[in-house]
């Protein structure tokens, strides 16, 4: 497979690793960690200093949020800097909740809508927000992960103050109709955000396009540093702001920004963005690959999610091996050097399975059957050879030991 184009040099693992969990995470690009490094070393300066130190940085700040603007279509103003997605995520969902209470502490309970396939970082603060008080509705999903924009729509109230939507799915890849869900939402004059961690460098970002007013976004998921990411806030989205402090973000996020990650969460993004269809291309064809060699290996194989097209992220795999533990298969790819992850998000077959694999309908003991394969720019046809290969003489092996046949 070739470089996709503009995605930059590959980033190696320092060991023998086949990396087949980048929807977890994604190596650093080098050309990423050399851009970061002077704010790190020469360009130290807090940007909230207004000595030349300390400017250095502030000007790196201000060139990132315009990089970032460039990518998602929007102006500069409009981006707040966070510490990753969870924090913007916390912030999308109970800014506007917040805001809605305090503007009418008197009126009727503010409501907000999530699906039922979202990342924790929303589930969680949505149900943490309905034990404070608030209304909540989670929307299901079909069988295959995808919202319906009629049930959204149909869940809506005079006093809801937000909808959240992903705008693709980290566990089985499916792509949401994020753009007919936003049209039915705002018609309605309530705003909506989109967690749309998993779509950088695999979709188009543009705000306007998709018709969202809050979108986030972390560096780590697209080749860029841990521990940086942002919020996309529309101008004149009603959101009170969380994090209180020095007044840095305009007043919007209190807290020394991290230029060095900013830096790179920008460069990161541009170089995702502009390498996009080459990427989705190699990673589909690789994917792909890994898919028919499977399952004419093991017949009874089974598909999570959306079929292997458009409607699904290029780079994602999730499937499940009927009479045998997603967790087993995983310690045992690990013993020969290979890295994935179980279609639940839990480490041992006591924990619950996923929630987004129950949200479709699926049994716990399919859940719990499940991997996720998430195949990247480093990734080769001989890697995925090798993966093959383990799998099946691991699930042959299991389904021994087991008395499966």
């Amino acid at each position: 497979m070739s470089l996709p184009s503009g995605a930059g040099p590959v980033p190696v693992p320092s060991d023998d690793t086949i990396y087949l969990d980048h929807a977890a995470t994604t190596p650093t690009d080098p050309e990423v960690a050399a851009a970061m490094l002077p704010y790190l070393t020469v360009h130290y300066g807090n940007p909230s200093s207004i000595y030349g130190l300390g400017q250095d940085g502030r000007a790196a700040l201000d060139r990132s949020r315009r990089s970032v603007a460039g990518v998602l279509g929007c102006q500069p103003a409009e981006i707040v800097f966070t510490s990753g997605a969870t924090e913007a995520d916390n912030l999308a969902l109970s800014g506007a909740a917040w805001h809605r209470r305090l503007a009418d502490p008197g009126g009727a309970v503010p409501h907000l809508i999530v699906s039922a396939i979202e990342h924790d970082a929303v589930l969680h603060t949505a149900e943490w927000l309905e034990r404070q008080g608030f209304g909540l509705t989670v929307v299901p999903c079909d069988r295959e992960g995808f919202v319906d924009p009629d049930a959204v729509a149909a869940a809506l109230r005079p006093e809801t103050c937000l909808v959240s939507v992903m705008l693709a799915n980290n566990e089985v890849g499916a792509i949401q109709p994020i753009a007919e869900i936003a049209a039915r939402v705002r018609a309605r004059g309530v705003p909506i955000h989109t967690d749309a961690v998993q779509a950088a460098g695999a979709l188009d970002l543009n705000v306007d396009r998709l018709g969202v007013d809050l979108l986030t976004l972390t560096a780590h998921k697209f080749y860029g540093p841990k521990g940086v990411g942002l919020l996309y806030v529309r101008r004149g989205t009603p959101i009170a702001f969380q994090q209180h402090g020095g007044g840095q973000e305009s007043g919007r996020r209190g807290g020394t920004e991290n230029a060095a990650g900013i830096v790179g969460l920008a460069l990161a993004l541009d170089r995702a963005d502009r390498g996009r269809d080459a990427a989705n291309a190699h990673a589909a064809a690789l994917r792909d690959r890994l898919w028919d060699g499977l399952r004419d290996a093991i017949p009874d194989i089974e598909l999570n999610g959306p079929v292997l097209d458009n409607r699904r992220l290029a780079n994602n795999l999730n499937l499940a091996i009927p009479g045998v533990q997603g967790e087993t298969v995983l310690l045992a790819l690990d013993m020969q050097g290979i890295a994935a992850s179980a279609g639940s998000a839990c480490t041992t077959g006591n924990a619950e399975p996923s929630h987004v694999l129950r949200a479709m309908g699926l049994s716990d003991e399919r859940a719990r059957a499940s991997l996720r394969f998430s195949v990247g720019r480093g990734t080769t046809v001989d890697q995925i050879t090798d993966t093959i290969d383990a799998v099946v003489e691991t699930v042959g092996r299991v389904r021994e030991l087991a008395g499966v046949a």
